[in-house]
Formats: C-alpha cells, structure tokens, sequence
C-alpha cells in the first residue's frame, strides 16, 4: 500500500511541477522517487514470512482490499522496473512537446498503480479498478497524437474494444458475486470448495473474466485489435502496451484464478489449452508476412502470450517461472523498441528498410537488438532461452507432450521473422544517412539488455523469490 501511495504522490507532483514551470526536474525528480517506492516494495517483501507460499496474504489494507504476498510484490517490483525504463525514454520521444512532458509521465505513473493494483488484490472490485485506471492510460496514450490520423484510429479501436471487454469482465465479477456472495477472493475460494452447491453461474462469471483478460493480453481469439493498435500508436505506447501493460494482464489473470479457485476444472483447462495453442501459432505464422517492426512485435507478442499461458498446467509450480518469462520477454522488449525509437523517430513509419546497415552505423545498437530478438526467440545464451526451457521442463512434467513439440515448433518459426530484422541490419546497405543517437535511448538499450543477460545467467535471482 505505502508503494501505491508513494506512486500517486510522484503523479501529483509531475502535474503540479508543470505549473511552477520547472519540467526539467520532472523526469529526475520521478525516477528518483519510483527507485525510492521500489526499495518500499522489497522492504514489504523483507517483512514476509520467509516460508509462506507464493500467494499467502501478508498484511492487508481496507478489508484486503489491497494484500502483500510474494506474488503481488515480486510483480509490482518488475512493474516499477518497467515504467522507469519507459519515463526515462519520455522527454526525447515527446522533445517537440514540451509542455507535455508533465502530462505523459502522469499518466504513466497512474498507469502503473493500475498495473500494481491487478496483481496486489485480495477484492474484485480493486481488481476491477486497477485493471480500469491502466486501460483508461492506455486509451489516452494510444491517441496522444491529436493530428495524426493512426493514432486517432488506434486510440478509438482501442477505446471500444477495451470498454466490451471492461463491460464482460464487470458482468462476469457480478455473475461471482451472485453465485458466491462476496467480491473477497478468500470467500470465493472457500466457497468454491464444494462445487456441489455452487451454482452454475459461477464458472459463467469465470468463463466471462477470461475473456476479458484475454482481450487485455492479446491472446488468440481476442488478439484482432492489437497489430492496428500497435501500428498506428506512438512508438512509445506501443512499447508499454507490449511489456507492462500485457504483462500485468498476464501476471493478474494467473493470480485471479489460482486465488478464486481450489482446483482449476478440466473443461477449463482445454480452453485455456485451445487458447495456447492458436495463440502461438497464429502470432507466428502472421508475424512472418510482416514487413512493419511495430507489427511484427505486436503478433510476436500475441504467441509470447500464448506461451506464458502454458504455466497453467501446472499452477501451484509454476509461478517463478511465469515470473522469470515476463521478466525475460519485457526487458528484451524495452531493449528493442528503445532500438526502434533510435532508428524510426523522424521516418514517419517502423517499416524494416528503416533497419538496413544499422549495423555499420550503430553496431551496438545492432547488437543489442540482434540480443534481444534472439531472446524472445529463445536462442541460447539469453534469458529467453531458459525461460522457455524451465516452462517446457515443468509442462512435461504434466503430460503434456504435444503441447511442448507445438511450442517448440513455434520456437523454430519465431527464428523466421526475426531474422528477417537480423538481416537488415547486417547484410544489406543503409538507405540513408543516421542522425546521431539521442543517448537516453542508448543507455535505456544496454541497460534493459544488460539485465536480461544478467537473469539469462544467474536465472536463480528472480525463481528464487517466488516459491
């Protein structure tokens, strides 16, 4: 709660910065106060019990309305990460802007409170907040760019599809409620106990939140709205839709029903598995036919989606290495749209002739995007790699051999369209002279991409806070 707090007051103070005129220190001034609610969120991890489980709550706030456990803080602090990551790449992205800067920062910020609050919930209706205050920063950022007509487009596509899948979540938590009596996730799971007396609405209402949070995640058959989304939103916002946003979405969707539920049911299960298995296949097989970055990611990360939904076999093991993927897949994420920003900002368009010779003239801006489309693809020596190899390793442990080889087929088809990019870069000549590199983009590449062959090394450091 007090990482919460602390968040909300760096917002306020970027919007009130704006009117004493001092604009410059915002950025700083916010990177600073967001390390300092990352130390409040491992200070809160420290006073766990050392034994607990992932999910047992630790103290509470507002009836439980918001609850500390190893899960909810483990996620807010990869959250944090996140966002200073993607505020410290906001003053060059928006220099023609100025006056905004405050206003972008903001809404960031509020952005991740969102965020926080769908992984630190021990109530539905803060889930539902949460979840409603990070789509409503996600609409305004999506259409940031009143006078260009993509970004209106992505904007409004992305505000009507975000406000049925709102409205189906809000129906299938009142669908809960009636079946249960109670929005706190601790009665629900109790009640869920006996399924002989539970009525049939109650999967109804879970049947409805996964659909919503599919939507919010890109997942197979709810992923149509994201490569015209992603296309026509600022780079920027595409970049956080595409780690933190979809990561929390992930992260509160595996918490939602692990905590509602004693035992996921079968019929459940084989969606969830009809789900993965469209979901990585489709992402890569339209991901080959792109010749737009920015719609390339958005389809890569349509079959990421699928993968990280296969830590679903095997739930109560699984959460470190859901942990250990997200984490992998969203710093090599930053690395490579930080890559993009660099080589697209003044062309108009992410199209990959945009890339050609960018190793000659920025051969480690090369390399560190060569880093982190091998990691996503799952190339050893990057973190990817592993965390495809400890999913695989812990969904065979359940038996299910065939979705592996689907998966590890998928894996071999991601190589297609990411070397496509790869050769761009290396093999063929620059169609026109670079602009000198603004060096915040640079330094947010090396260091996202130093941390994730950090993890890809020591892959202890993060499965080990999670158990």
């Amino acid at each position: 709660m007090n990482t919460l707090i602390a968040i909300a007051g760096l917002g306020i103070i970027s919007l009130i910065a704006e009117i004493f005129n001092v604009r410059k220190a915002i950025v700083p001034i916010v990177i600073l106060g967001l390390l300092g609610a990352l130390g409040l969120t491992a200070a809160d991890y420290l006073a766990l019990d050392p034994h607990t489980t992932a999910y047992a709550a630790g103290e509470g706030f507002f009836n439980k309305m918001i609850v500390n456990s190893r899960f909810s803080l483990c996620f807010s602090a990869l959250f944090i990460v996140l966002a200073i990551f993607l505020i410290t790449l906001t003053p060059d992205f928006n220099k023609d802007r100025p006056a905004k800067i405050s206003d972008f920062v903001a809404i960031k910020l509020f952005l991740l409170m969102g965020a926080i609050s769908m992984v630190s919930f021990g109530n539905l209706a803060m889930f539902f907040l949460g979840i409603e205050v990070l789509s409503i920063a996600l609409y305004v950022l999506a259409a940031s760019k009143p006078k260009d007509l993509k970004s209106n487009e992505a904007g409004m596509k992305y505000f009507l599809m975000g406000a049925f899948a709102s409205g189906i979540i809000l129906f299938g938590i009142a669908l809960i409620y009636g079946a249960t009596g109670s929005f706190d996730t601790q009665t629900i799971q109790a009640a869920t106990a006996n399924t002989a007396t539970l009525p049939g609405w109650y999967m109804i209402g879970m049947v409805m939140l996964t659909i919503g949070l599919l939507f919010k995640m890109a997942a197979v058959p709810f992923h149509f709205w994201a490569p015209d989304v992603y296309e026509g939103s600022p780079a920027l916002t595409t970049a956080t839709m595409s780690t933190l946003a979809k990561v929390a979405a992930i992260a509160a969707f595996f918490k939602l029903v692990i905590s509602l539920n004693n035992e996921i049911p079968g019929p459940f299960v084989t969606i969830i598995s009809i789900v993965i298995v469209l979901s990585m296949t489709v992402g890569n097989l339209m991901a080959l036919k792109q010749d737009n970055v920015k719609r390339m990611l958005a389809f890569s990360g349509i079959s990421h989606a699928g993968f990280m939904l296969m830590s679903f076999y095997s739930p109560t093991l699984a959460t470190g290495t859901l942990f250990y993927y997200t984490s992998a897949y969203a710093l090599s994420g930053i690395a490579a749209f930080a890559v993009v920003l660099i080589v697209c900002r003044d062309k108009g368009n992410e199209d990959i002739y945009n890339f050609n010779g960018l190793a000659k003239s920025h051969p480690l801006m090369a390399a560190i995007l060569t880093g982190s489309l091998l990691s996503m693809a799952g190339i050893p020596i990057f973190a990817g790699f592993f965390a495809k190899m400890f999913l695989f390793n812990q969904v065979l442990a359940t038996g299910h051999i065939i979705i592996v080889v689907i998966a590890v087929v998928n894996s071999i088809i991601s190589v297609g369209y990411y070397f496509k990019l790869i050769l761009a870069m290396y093999t063929k000549e620059e169609t026109e002279q670079r602009e000198p590199m603004p060096f915040l983009y640079g330094a947010v590449a090396l260091v996202s991409m130093l941390a994730s062959l950090a993890i890809g090394f020591w892959p202890e450091l993060l499965m080990g806070l999670i158990r």
